[in-house]
């Protein structure tokens, strides 16, 4: 017996998910874009805008995480991947930035 779809709330659910994330890397890539055309410009200031993007992407999606979860919302696999993926790439990018000031 076929497997019966999801509910159509399941698939709009996914479907707002994927739309959220495209959404987001679009931004992205958007920011490093105007970044590049702006390099010449605002080249001292890359530091501080870095730290201000990186605060207010963890605050943003901490508090996205922490609402959803009140409100009982099923997470599926692929976000909490690409949750802890940029948490590591942030780490890695951290230690990183430390070892070029020590060295």
């Amino acid at each position: 017996m076929p497997a019966t779809p999801p509910p159509a709330t399941d698939r709009a659910g996914r479907r707002l998910r994927v739309a959220e994330l495209t959404s987001s890397l679009g931004a992205g890539v958007l920011g490093l874009g105007i970044g590049v055309l702006a390099a010449s410009y605002m080249g001292g200031l890359g530091w501080p805008i870095l730290a201000a993007g990186l605060l207010m992407h963890a605050w943003g999606m901490t508090d996205k995480h922490r609402i959803e979860a009140t409100q009982g919302a099923r997470r599926v696999w692929w976000s909490t991947l690409l949750y802890w993926v940029c948490w590591g790439f942030l780490a890695v990018l951290a230690a990183y930035i430390v070892w070029r000031r020590l060295h």
